[in-house]
């Protein structure tokens, strides 16, 4: 055993003593991990993200009770720009709300179009609720006093027909635990083709969130494997030996392997967040780029390949363990989010992140001792000494950072002042309508209906009252008015429908349809009348959707023109600042629920509780640094280009106004792991070759010309393969895949350029290695 053998750890001595054993053994490992992989399950709801005993999954399954409401419920948006009323439509409309009926996972009695919704009218002085459209009228003058008769109805207006007659929905409740894409395939089946006037769009949450769950698989297993093959030629472009470039991939593979598997074993299912799991690893996985490009420079200085992998894990041991154990770190604080698939994708991305680890001290080495003598890689610079590495482009890279470090800190300084005003503006806000493109079905369809309509995304405000026949006080009731008219002063408010809107409708068509009864009855005798006999007339759930049975809870419904969390939190301090100055009679409470209501909730607990583990990462990352480098100084200088990197990243998100969302969120654990890797690097075989050659500058030039290579390699590698992601179809995938782009060039070129620059100007300050702590 000669003397560079000691510096190697034990498992690399280990892998290249016995590197086929090595290799057997670990394959035979990973065969353990994927023997659980048939039995995966997938979770593509996002209200599963919240654990069911929240208090908001709690109280939207009360409210959902209290009202008969229903958790999921589709929209179909029918338009004819010269309008629906037309017996062609109106027939169309007829059989397809028919067909829907048929179909499995539907909740039948309360698909409501207007061939089933009650109208509610005065026949010889009585109360008369029948079928808005019971049957189509056969001559211009019906047609003609059947559109006056439904768009003079307010109870129709926004919600089911649009203002000018030219848009009206279907809404199609679903049953719990039936699939919104399944239903939606079968609804479009059963649409009319192509050369119709009317145009049909699917819209609601049930069809956004289960279209998105099919679409994420699909972009994963289309742009995995193209990602995959861009970095298979590109390792190949670099190094020219297929062996090394099928270890890189193999050691990603690996860690993919032995993180799902586990996940699946110990019983989780395959979140929206955990799928984007492989995609990270595979990043991850790159770092081995480190010990590539250094065992190419040692086998062409040695010529040996066994004493060439061990000087070659000597040099690198240190920076690569601590990168991967910063990377760990990064993606386990999410354990602190209470959101479970959040903490199951953070600890899995960091189980993965060992993995790679220890395959660097293993599975590479094992590789390299077995590399073919005449077909080893070879360095494009392959001598040791900076002399002999000038002229190649990094080399004048790192003469220009030691020649001019105060410009280039000023320069650095001034981006940062940029960024912090993009910082100051970035909003915390989620909308996953927004997570399709701008011309897909989905987004085109919630558009539509937008306009048209009232809006697909709904909310509610339940007003309780102190005692039971509270909602039959007119006194409540005018209260709940003036806060719906509040509200609907909001251009993002498309509709607003209590039980106030029945009581009125029923007090007009009760007098000869006279508008100056269209109010609330001064008694509560007379609402109570009222709403005793539209109970008695109507479908129970149009009553019991907006009221409860002893009329002490009030259901008012907020249709919303945006999925925007930000909007619901504006109308709850809207509706704050109103009932501030109009409070509800005999202290009544108001209480938000709905979809909208969820993903506000959502968005602040899991955006907010990432953020706050993010923040709590990077305080962690820089007690790993000043414990690696043993100092405070070279710790915070090493913090650096991450914290640089971070700031400009985000600060260009806040200055072109994208929010701070879910994709975003969760791009930032990685930013942390990797932003962070080229600064290790740089900085433990910037001090490795100054302990051998005290020449600060010359010990600068060649890190940057040297292990400099690797890191820009890795930087490319990185950001070549994910900007493929940039064709995906979900914008979520496009964020990450350019924003990692980004990242990589942006923390690599912090490195090489602001680091050497940092070390001359805090020389003075600054603790440098001895001579007594060579490496080979």
């Amino acid at each position: 055993m000669d003397r560079s053998d000691h510096h190697a750890p034990w498992l690399t001595r280990f892998s290249v003593e016995y590197p086929r054993r090595a290799i057997v053994l670990i394959l035979g490992v990973t065969f353990l991990f994927l023997i659980p992989f048939p039995q995966v399950r997938t979770d593509t709801d996002p209200k599963n993200m919240l654990p069911p005993t929240s208090v908001v999954r709690l109280s939207n399954d009360e409210v959902e009770r209290w009202f008969a409401l229903h958790k999921d419920v589709i929209v179909l948006g029918i338009v004819n720009d010269r309008g629906i009323f037309n017996r062609e439509t109106l027939e169309r409309i007829a059989q397809i709300t028919g067909e829907i009926l048929t179909i499995p996972g539907v909740v039948v009695r309360d698909v409501t179009s207007l061939t089933t919704v009650d109208n509610i009218l005065a026949e010889e002085g009585q109360l008369a609720v029948r079928p808005a459209v019971s049957e189509i009228p056969q001559t211009p003058e019906g047609m003609a006093a059947l559109e006056r008769s439904l768009l003079s109805n307010p109870l129709f207006l926004g919600r089911l027909l649009s203002e000018d007659g030219t848009a009206t929905a279907i809404y199609i409740p679903l049953e719990r635990g039936a699939n919104g894409k399944a239903v939606a395939d079968r609804i479009r089946a059963v649409l009319p083709k192509e050369g119709e006037k009317d145009r049909y769009y699917l819209a609601g949450d049930p069809v956004a969130r289960d279209t998105f769950g099919v679409q994420m698989f699909y972009q994963m297993a289309i742009l995995s494997p193209i990602a995959g093959m861009v970095m298979f030629l590109l390792l190949w472009r670099m190094f020219r030996n297929l062996p090394l470039v099928f270890s890189v991939m193999g050691v990603a593979m690996v860690s993919i392997i032995w993180s799902m598997g586990l996940l699946i074993a110990l019983g989780y299912p395959v979140h929206i967040m955990s799928s984007m799991s492989p995609v990270f690893l595979m990043a991850i996985a790159t770092d081995s780029i480190h010990i590539f490009n250094e065992f190419s420079f040692r086998f062409a200085e040695g010529g040996e390949r066994r004493r060439a992998a061990l000087d070659t894990m000597a040099a690198v041991a240190g920076p690569v363990f601590y990168s991967d154990v910063t990377t760990a770190v990064g993606f386990a604080s999410l354990a602190t989010v209470a959101i479970v698939p959040v903490k199951i994708f953070g600890l899995a991305v960091a189980f993965g992140t060992l993995v790679i680890l220890l395959m660097s001290f293993t599975l590479i080495p094992a590789v390299l001792t077995l590399l073919n003598p005449h077909r080893a890689p070879h360095p494009p610079v392959g001598v040791q000494h900076i002399e002999s590495l000038q002229g190649s482009g990094l080399a004048r890279l790192g003469e220009i950072s030691v020649r001019h470090p105060k410009s280039i800190a000023i320069a650095g300084g001034v981006l940062l002042l940029a960024a912090g005003v993009g910082l100051s503006r970035i909003e915390v806000n989620n909308n996953m309508v927004h997570w399709f493109k701008w011309n897909s079905d989905v987004r085109t369809a919630d558009r539509v209906m937008n306009a048209r309509l009232g809006g697909t995304s709904t909310a509610y405000l339940v007003v309780q009252g102190a005692a039971e026949d509270a909602m039959k006080d007119p006194a409540m009731l005018r209260a709940i008015e003036g806060l719906q008219r509040e509200l609907e002063k909001d251009p993002r408010v498309g509709k607003t429908f209590s039980v106030v809107d029945y009581v009125k409708r029923i007090n007009r068509v009760l007098h000869s349809d006279d508008p100056a009864f269209d109010r609330i009855p001064e008694s509560p005798a007379e609402i109570g009348q009222y709403l005793f006999l539209f109970g008695m007339s109507a479908k129970p759930s149009d009553l019991d959707n907006v009221v409860d049975y002893p009329f002490q809870k009030a259901n008012l419904f907020l249709q919303l023109k945006s999925w925007d969390a930000g909007v619901m939190a504006d109308l709850l301090r809207r509706t704050e600042a109103y009932l501030a100055g109009h409070p509800l009679p005999g202290g009544a409470t108001i209480r938000p629920a709905g979809i909208a209501y969820f993903n506000l909730v959502w968005s602040n607990e899991v955006l907010w509780g990432m953020l706050e583990s993010f923040i709590a990462g990077l305080v962690l990352v820089f007690l790993i640094l000043i414990v690696q480098t043993r100092s405070f100084l070279w710790g915070l200088l090493t913090f650096v280009p991450l914290f640089f990197t971070i700031a400009l990243i985000y600060g260009v998100v806040g200055l072109v106004g994208k929010d701070f969302d879910m994709p975003v969120a969760v791009l930032s654990t990685l930013s942390l792991g990797m932003a962070i890797d080229f600064a290790i690097h740089f900085v433990g075989r910037f001090q490795q070759q100054y302990a051998k050659e005290p020449n600060l500058e010359g010990a600068l030039l060649w890190t940057v010309a040297r292990p400099g290579k690797g890191i820009l390699r890795n930087a490319l590698l990185f950001a070549v393969a994910f900007s493929v992601m940039a064709a995906a179809q979900l914008t979520p995938y496009i964020t990450v895949g350019v924003l990692i782009a980004g990242i990589m060039l942006l923390s690599a070129a912090a490195t090489l350029i602001g680091l050497p620059s940092l070390i001359l100007i805090f020389q003075k300050h600054l603790t440098f290695p001895s001579g007594k702590e060579k490496v080979p």
